[in-house]
This record gives C-alpha cells, structure tokens and sequence, in this order.
C-alpha cells in the first residue's frame, strides 16, 4: 500500500507540474500571439493617418513661407517692393492653398480594444476539478504466468463485475530497467511475451479501457515473472536458410541448396507447446508450396535428407498433409500460408507399470493449425522427453518464427 500511494503522489505530482508548464507555455503564446495582432492593426491603421498628416503640416509651412515673403514684400523698400511683389504673386498663383488632403472619417478609423471573456476562467476551474481520480482497486489484475522457451505467457483477469473491457493493455520492464514498455493492446485476455532472458526477473503489469471510453484504467498490481527455459533458436550456418539476431526466426533464401534446418539443441519438451508462425519476409507472399515442405519434431538430426517426412519424425506440410515417422495420414489440416500458426502438443503415454521397462514408447501428439487439430499416438522404440524440431522448405520466400 505505501509504495502504490508513493508512486500514485509521484504520478499525481509530476502531472500537475506538466499541466503548469503546459498551460503556462499556451498561454504565453495566445499573449504573444495577440499582441502580434494588436502591433499589425496599429501599423496597418496609422499608416494612411500619418501620410496625411504630413501633407498638412507641408501646406500649412508652406502657407506660412508665403505669408513672410508677403509681408516682407509690403514693408520693403520701395524700389524692390514691386519685384518682391510679383514674385510673392506668382508664388501664390503656383501654391494650391485651398486644397487639403482627404481625411478619414472618424468611424473609419479604428479604436483597438481588448475583448477578454471571463468564462474561460469558468470553464477551466470545472474541467481541473474534475481532472483525474484516485482508484485504490483496478477493475484488472495479473492472474498467471507460464514459462516458454525464452518467453513468458501473461495472463490476466477481471475482477470489477461492473466494468465492461473494451481493450487491455499490458506492460513489462526488466528488474534493471526503470521505465515500463507496452507489450500488448487487444482484446485477448493473454499474451506470450517474447526476448525473454532466461532466469531474469520481470516485472509486469495491466490495465484496461472501458466500453466507449478513450482513457484507460489504473494499472493492476506490478507482478515478477520469469522463466527458467532456454529460448528456441534454429542452427546456424546452413546453407539455404538466413537467421534472425537472436536465431528464433528462420527465412528460406534464394539458395539452390536443399535440406532441413534443425534446432540447435533438442529444447522442446513434452508437457510443452511448440508453436510455429509464418511471418512476410521482404516479399508480401510466402513461398510457392512443395510437397516435401515440412515443419515437426524429431527424436535426432539426420543430415542427407531434404524432408522431415522420415522416420522418427512427425510433421505437417505446407499443403496440410500429417506425416508419422514417413508416413501419411488420413486426416489433413489446413494448408500453411502467411500467418498461420501451427502448435504442436505432446505428452507422454505410460506403457505397463514403467514407462522405461522397455518396448515401445508412446506420445500423444496433438498438432493444431487454423483452429483444426489432429490427435495422434506417435510410437517410438526409444524413451524420448526432448526433441529437436526443424523445417524444410523448397523454394524461397518461407519465413517461420518459433517460440
């Protein structure tokens, strides 16, 4: 409780100071944007105003100029009292003394005032008393964590019976990272978190949005998770297939050289779900499919063959087809295409009172794709818990992430 409402009087605090600076900013700039106003009116108006001006202040000085020649000319000698005369007269015929220039008339000339509406002050005083609440129960909270090869699968649950989810949001963080990053938006109420280091902490946590509304809810309670499974990661180094940095992305390149591309280690065991998903490469489409196309588990790597359609080796095609140890099934799934997700499930079946009396040895194998599955008894002459997996692809374009 302490360290939530620690974090919630941060969360409050820092907002608040961002509203103040925010607000401060906007209004320093409607000011400096009306007092732009204010200067343009002021110069456009004054403009005609003092170019008027100065035409009268030069014909009254101009008038004025003439009235000291004329009376210089009055009171001067008489011998240059006709010269100065007539060139007072000439002047003056010259001088237009009658003329003025138009003036505005006064209701043209405009009188700037400033129009400062006090609801404003109104208006934000009832929207900041109702910015933000305090909720001390979010309507979500973190239900469970399941360990993946290099990944965790977060689930979460409602716990408000009142509030109707619209979308929900999930975050995580490293124990050493200071800031949470979103993971996920949706709808779903789970999600396998991904680049997950093994036996690191994490930390987690989820909120949700409303029916209808834009906000989103208070975060649930911050949960660790972790896992202790190493990453799936494809072997490197063979020809035909280009690998992603952390080598969990497979992409069948433009070389002629065919064969299969196993894992580097058998990391999948049985109690676990191995998924592969099909993701666009630089091209919008996958590649052409082949019959010989394969994506299943192995009990070893075998080299020299261009297929997993072979014994100890289960595999679904690229057109659907199920093969067990060579061999065709019946039953068919759905073709793989771009962005189909294909899961494979195993578990073990006990034979007598030990599974390791010897004789055979029997999994239960269950392989999903496009929400259709087969369930099948995969029998071995060996006990086998960790298995490789592996794809083989014929032509370029293919694109296959496994988790």
């Amino acid at each position: 409780i302490r360290e939530s409402a620690t974090l919630t009087r941060d969360v409050l605090e820092q907002h608040f100071n961002d509203l103040k600076g925010t607000l401060k900013k906007l209004l320093d700039e409607r000011l400096t944007s009306l007092l732009q106003e204010v200067d343009a009116i002021e110069q456009e108006s004054i403009k005609p105003l003092d170019e008027c001006q100065k035409l009268i202040e030069h014909g009254v000085s101009t008038a004025n100029e003439l009235l000291q020649e004329g009376e210089s000319a009055v009171h001067g000698d008489v011998g240059q009292q006709n010269e100065k005369l007539c060139s007072f007269t000439k002047k003056a015929l010259h001088i237009q003394l009658d003329s003025l220039p138009e003036v505005p008339s006064l209701v043209d000339v405009p009188c700037l005032s400033a129009q400062l509406d006090d609801c404003l002050l109104t208006i934000l005083k009832n929207q900041i008393f109702r910015h933000g609440t305090v909720a001390s129960r979010p309507p979500v909270q973190l239900e469970e964590f399941v360990e993946k090869p290099g990944g965790i699968l977060v689930r979460w649950c409602k716990v408000d019976d009142d509030f109707i989810p619209q979308d929900y949001r999930l975050q995580y963080r490293k124990s050493t990272a200071s800031h949470f990053e979103d993971v996920y938006v949706g709808s779903e109420t789970e999600f396998i978190v991904l680049h997950i280091d093994p036996n690191v902490d994490y930390q987690f946590r989820v909120c949700a949005r409303g029916d209808g509304r834009q906000e989103w809810s208070p975060w649930s309670v911050p949960q660790i998770g972790r896992t202790t499974l190493v990453p799936h990661e494809w072997t490197a180094g063979l020809e035909g297939y280009s690998l992603s940095s952390r080598r969990n992305i497979a992409l069948r390149n433009d070389s002629q050289s065919c064969g299969v591309l196993y894992s580097k280690a058998p990391t999948y065991f049985c109690g676990q779900t191995l998924t592969f998903r099909q993701v666009l490469s630089g091209i919008e489409t996958v590649g052409q499919p082949d019959r010989r196309d394969s994506l299943g588990v192995c009990v070893e790597q075998q080299n020299g063959y261009d297929s997993l359609q072979r014994d100890k080796a289960v595999c679904i095609s690229t057109n659907g087809a199920v093969f067990v140890n060579g061999k065709e099934m019946t039953n068919q799934l759905p073709a793989v295409t771009s962005g189909s997700t294909v899961t494979f499930d195993m578990e073990v079946v006990q034979i007598g009172s030990s599974s390791n009396e010897g004789g055979n040895f029997k999994l239960r194998v269950t392989i999903s794709s496009n929400n259709r599955e087969v369930v099948f008894d995969w029998v071995l002459d060996q006990c086998c818990v960790s298995l490789y997996f592996g794809c083989s692809f014929s032509y370029p374009g293919w694109k296959v992430l496994v988790f």
